[in-house]
């Protein structure tokens, strides 16, 4: 599984005054993305959660290509690019059709429930490392 795809339609509460996506609503598509890339390894939020290990982003670098504009059917692209113990870099792109609107690399950190950073549980890292 290095690539994981995420398909995302274009509703109107997603975009702005001149019809195009407002910027922000990609940063809601890349988290679904991200979300359902750790789903569909088996990975819940609620369950690392009760491990007392949630994720964090830390950084997100973000290129606009391309504008996507309502009823537009997409593609979230997530591929990881870097695991650490307690750090997960991410390559994101939001496509429609084959063409590439949105990309981004986003880092994502480990932190504990109760604060203060964490180390990624040993099955988390041997399913990222699957994905990779």
């Amino acid at each position: 599984m290095s690539l994981h795809r995420f398909p995302i339609r274009i509703y109107y509460e997603d975009t702005d005054f001149s019809g195009n996506v407002y910027h922000a609503a990609y940063l809601k598509f890349f988290e679904r993305g991200r979300t359902e890339f750790l789903r569909d390894l088996g990975v819940h939020h609620v369950e690392l959660a009760a491990q007392g290990v949630a994720f964090a982003v830390r950084s997100m670098d973000i290129a606009f290509d391309g504008a996507a504009h309502i009823d537009d059917m997409l593609n979230v692209t997530t591929t990881v690019a870097k695991i650490s113990g307690a750090r997960l870099v991410l390559t994101q792109a939001i496509l429609r059709d084959d063409v590439v609107l949105t990309r981004a690399n986003v880092v994502v950190a480990a932190i504990k429930t109760s604060g203060g950073p964490a180390r990624m549980p040993k099955l988390l890292l041997e399913l990222l490392a699957y994905a990779r």
